[in-house]
This record gives C-alpha cells, sequence and structure tokens, in this order.
C-alpha cells in the first residue's frame, strides 16, 4: 500500500534493489515507475540505480541526479538541483533540499507533458550529489 509518505523499501544499491522496489509499487504507481526507468535506462548511458530514503534513486558518474519515489495517488520524479534546469519543473518537493525540483505524475499520460527526458539529460550532465 502506498502512503503519503516514502516507502519501506530497505537501501540498496544497484538494480535489482531498484526493480524490486518498483515491483512492489501498486498500480498505476508501479507502470509510472516503470515508463521513468525505462526512459532513464534508453537514454542515459552509464546508468547507476539505487534504494535510498524508500525511493529509487538514479545518477550518472558520481552522485545521485534524480529520484523516483511512489505515494498515494502519484510518482514523484524529483531532481537534485533541478533549480538549474530548463524549463524548471514545477513541483517543489519539502524536505529534499532547496535547490530541487520535479513533477507529481498521477498517469502515464503526465509524463508525456513534462520534457521528462531532457531533463534527465541536462541534470546527469551536472555533478550529482552524494557518494555512490
Amino acid at each position: 500500500m502506498t502512503t503519503g509518505k516514502a516507502s519501506p523499501a530497505k537501501a540498496a544499491v544497484g538494480d535489482k534493489p531498484v526493480f524490486a522496489y518498483i515491483a512492489s509499487l501498486p498500480q498505476p504507481q508501479r507502470g509510472i515507475a516503470e515508463r521513468i526507468d525505462r526512459l532513464a535506462a534508453d537514454h542515459l548511458p552509464g546508468l547507476q540505480r539505487s534504494v535510498k530514503w524508500g525511493m529509487a534513486y538514479y545518477g550518472v558518474g558520481q552522485g545521485w541526479c534524480f529520484s523516483c519515489g511512489a505515494f498515494a495517488g502519484h510518482v514523484k520524479l524529483m531532481f537534485v538541483n533541478g533549480v538549474t534546469l530548463d524549463p524548471v519543473p514545477p513541483v517543489t518537493p519539502v524536505a529534499m533540499g532547496k535547490s530541487t525540483r520535479g513533477v507529481e505524475l498521477a498517469s502515464l499520460d503526465d509524463i508525456d507533458g513534462h520534457p521528462v527526458v531532457a531533463w534527465m539529460r541536462q541534470i546527469t550532465a551536472l555533478p550529482g550529489v552524494g557518494k555512490r
């Protein structure tokens, strides 16, 4: 069951923990998270995955660049240092840092309404945060 908080998924680095996290989600959140993961894999060479703070985290290079987490009624796709993106994503999340920005996706159609792949490419061209 998805609540208003991040899932209790255990922190772990690698593809398998992220795939298990996504598989554990109810629909429509699972489908949204699967699409986000597929877009990242298709467009970001060297993509690395991890589960942190109950969400899937993605990065290329030396740090984590964006996260995808399921909540009641939507999936949050949040970009670390998202204030640097063009256009800047519209959502400022609570307790994720002052420069994080993203979108809340309630359906697969919502993904098409945003420049998700462009944001992924822009943010992974910048240094990420944290260490792997």
